[in-house]
């Protein structure tokens, strides 16, 4: 049986990156917290793919609303960080990602997927799945879907600035709406 995560402390993990410019590093949740930030972590499949470059390029051109919000933002597969930085510098014309606002890191071992509950083992890829943790290291929110649909930017969005009101958001609540 499944082991709930939501309102326990998010695994932790060190993964190597591609990052914003380009260059190899590494990225972390315990950074993320030392830095007082919320960490926006979504798994995807794989490298050159279909569906994968439209949500990781929404995400960078949107990630100014990520940054204004205290967010980093890390997107994960298992591909390693040399098929990472070959899919960046390969234009979004030609479907790649283009220049990225925020790391891509490499689970090549499948750990971090594995913690995370998104590997599918016999593939050894990762589902899309989705977490936001808090500045504490607490997983507030996880969502996990089939790899044939993208997610939605300003349901993250949405999300992440309901959980930051720290109150409790009905139904459609939007920004800038009362909190019961």
């Amino acid at each position: 049986m499944a082991e709930r995560m939501v309102g326990k402390q998010a695994p932790r993990f060190e993964m190597e990156a591609v990052l914003a410019n380009k260059e190899f590093g590494k990225v972390s949740l315990e950074e993320n917290m030392k830095n007082d930030k919320w960490t926006v972590l979504f798994f995807y499949p794989m490298d050159f793919t279909f569906v994968c470059p439209t949500e990781i390029t929404a995400l960078s051109d949107r990630y100014d609303e990520f940054e204004d919000l205290d967010a980093e933002v890390i997107g994960v597969s298992t591909d390693t960080i040399h098929t990472h930085l070959a899919w960046i510098k390969t234009s979004r014309e030609d479907n790649g990602l283009g220049d990225l606002n925020y790391p891509l890191a490499a689970d090549t071992n499948h750990q971090v997927a594995k913690d995370y509950g998104v590997l599918i083992e016999e593939e050894g890829v990762a589902l899309r799945g989705l977490f936001i943790i808090s500045p504490e290291g607490e997983l507030q929110y996880q969502v996990v879907n089939h790899n044939n649909i993208g997610r939605d930017v300003d349901e993250t969005l949405r999300v992440l600035q309901a959980l930051q009101t720290g109150g409790l958001c009905p139904a459609n609540w939007k920004p800038g709406q009362e909190t019961l």
